[in-house]
């Protein structure tokens, strides 16, 4: 059931509405501003995709095709978000592309961008980590001439007479549908526009005004706007100390020690007049004034004192933190250490007899392996998780290498060898349909014997179990080319089976 509710969904998307405005198969003419996104064999991200652009008529190329990388027919589609919140949705685009389309994987529409956001996005499902955002400012002409909308709020404790007692806090906030916030300013007591960055509090007892104002990424200022407020002084002496706590951040080993570096963040509250000052103390040295995170590199152990001070001239108790700082690993630029080797029944001639068996190893004494890679003749790079069995007649090349977690790549090797017809069948219960047939698609290739007894459909074998469809594709890329490479197939015929097998749902 899985299958064909999966096999629906790739029909569905491989017969989406390329756009809104000009086909994506048409030569539209070219916008001044021209966007190229462009897409490989990869499913986590798009391998090119612009970031910024300017509002205005803008032509866009979409191209997923051989010649920026896509080896395998593997399709995506180059989609416009137009429900997410917080993003325009006033572009309606929607193509698929793949090398073997009409347009070969190039695809060029023209389209009118607003000043804001843009999601894009890959609809082909398991694609969803292809995504990212086009942030598009105010060109000429029509651009954002709207100034941001900007508001504060007063917040603290007040009396009865809604005055405020010690402290008031003033936070701004600034919106604009437009180009987007580019700047907040604000001044206490028509003193001078500061810029605006977090909360502003104000502790002077009295009247008071704040004014403030924000400016859009077009250039557009708002009015200024204001708060009034009255501070009046706390009706009972404080005489608590403030709350003082730290907490340490780095990377750490097994053991709980820091590698490399320990970062201290000192935090302090007090709910009467308010926190003064916040002192540390670091391995017995005198206090000092705490200003921003303390780094400790120092390998060792390490005693960290710390203590505040309110505005009421509370201290509170020395608090303490213990950590210890390691020297980090070094670094591991040693790829690994990686061979293969080919087990099968040989004949005089050194020939294995019915198929071979090449097992790939790789060891690592640093951060240890984290891949093996191979590839079959003229087959793309495939991961290793099992020895590779090769039972199609004639010579073949087999390459390996590995990676190791640090992002060494070993050098390329290759093991060669040959194989022969055993003599027997070797598939007893043969494929013998007239033609090569993928997924119920006929690629008008003759189902021909291959000289063992094993058909190309036998060998295609689409029915085994492959762990995604881009393997599939090159599982048949593989076949069919060594079927190429001993003249059972021509390079048309090759292309034919190879496109009705990225087109198939076979391991999605």
């Amino acid at each position: 059931m899985t299958r064909r509710l999966t096999a629906a969904l790739a029909a569905l998307l491989l017969t989406v509405i390329p756009l809104a405005g000009a086909p994506a198969s048409a030569a539209p003419r070219v916008a001044e501003q021209v966007l190229t996104w462009t897409a490989d064999d990869d499913i986590t991200r798009y391998k090119s995709a612009p970031a910024q652009a300017v509002a205005g008529e803008t032509t866009i190329i979409w191209e997923n095709s051989a010649a920026t990388g896509n080896t395998t027919g593997m399709p995506h589609t180059l989609t416009f978000d137009t429900t997410t919140d917080g993003y325009n949705h006033d572009v309606t685009l929607n193509i698929l592309a793949n090398p073997f389309d009409v347009n070969n994987g190039r695809h060029q529409t023209t389209v009118t961008l607003t000043p804001g956001r843009y999601r894009y996005f890959c609809s082909i499902p398991g694609h969803s980590q292809m995504v990212g955002e086009l942030v598009v400012t105010g060109g000429g002409g029509g651009g954002d001439t709207t100034p941001p909308a900007v508001s504060a709020t007063v917040g603290g404790d007040r009396d009865q007479d809604g005055n405020y007692i010690g402290t008031a806090t003033v936070t701004v906030t600034a919106t604009d549908a437009g180009s987007g916030v580019e700047t907040v300013e604000y001044q206490v007591d028509d003193t001078s526009f500061l810029p605006y960055t977090q909360p502003v509090p104000v502790t002077a007892i009295g009247d008071h005004s704040v004014q403030f104002r924000a400016t859009d990424q077009a250039g557009n200022t708002s009015e200024v706007g204001s708060v009034s407020f009255r501070i009046v002084e706390p009706s009972e002496e404080d005489t608590i100390p403030p709350v003082v706590t730290a907490d340490l951040a780095g990377d750490r080993d097994g053991d709980g020690n820091y590698i490399g570096t320990a970062t201290a963040t000192l935090a302090a509250t007090d709910a009467g007049s308010g926190v003064a000052t916040i002192e540390y103390s670091l391995d017995g040295a005198a206090f000092t004034a705490y200003s921003q995170p303390i780094v400790v590199d120092g390998v060792g152990m390490h005693m960290l004192h710390y203590r505040a001070t309110d505005v009421a001239g509370n201290t509170s108790a020395e608090q303490m933190s213990h950590f210890t700082v390691v020297a980090p690993t070094p670094e591991d630029t040693t790829p690994p250490t990686v061979s293969a080797t080919v087990a099968g029944d040989q004949n005089d001639d050194g020939a294995y007899v019915g198929g071979a068996t090449v097992t790939v190893t790789a060891t690592d004494d640093g951060s240890g392996v984290a891949s093996i890679e191979y590839a079959l003749d003229t087959g793309a790079w495939t991961a290793y998780a099992a020895p590779v069995s090769v039972r199609a007649t004639g010579a073949h090349t087999l390459r390996y290498r590995a990676t190791d977690a640090a992002g060494n790549t070993s050098a390329e090797q290759s093991a060669t060898f040959t194989v022969v017809a055993d003599g027997t069948d070797a598939c007893p219960e043969s494929d013998t349909r007239a033609r090569v047939i993928i997924d119920g698609v006929d690629t008008g290739v003759a189902n021909v014997d291959t000289g063992d007894g094993c058909t190309i459909n036998d060998l295609i074998d689409e029915g085994a179990a492959y762990d995604g469809h881009a393997v599939f594709v090159r599982h048949v890329e593989s076949v069919t080319a060594t079927l190429v490479t001993g003249g059972t197939l021509t390079l048309r015929q090759q292309g034919a089976i190879v496109r009705a097998a990225a087109r198939s749902d076979v391991g999605a």
